[in-house]
């Protein structure tokens, strides 16, 4: 599902129009990237969780060549499927 689907799929079910859907969204992927910039960790309890953990720098290799190549440090970021998102894929 694109975004685009994804606000009309919201604008359909909530009663809004699609601008308002659109900064709706908006609005929770700013929430959840200020949360995870401060806290390292969100939650939507039943659907995810959403965790920020730093990598350290590390020596990767190019496939390619064979060279050692270096991987700066990083911060990335896990999902965790929550009891009601798992119950409806199931």
């Amino acid at each position: 599902m694109s975004k685009t689907q994804l606000v009309e799929f919201m604008a359909e079910e909530s009663g809004l129009t699609k601008a308002d859907a659109s900064r709706a969204l908006e609005a929770l992927i700013k929430g959840v990237s200020k949360g995870l910039k401060e806290e390292k960790k969100v939650t939507i309890t039943g659907f995810v969780t959403f965790t920020a953990k730093d990598k350290p720098a590390t020596t990767g290799r190019n496939p390619k060549t064979g060279e050692a190549v270096q991987i700066p440090a990083r911060t990335a970021v896990t999902i965790k499927a929550g009891s009601k998102l798992k119950e409806e894929l199931n």
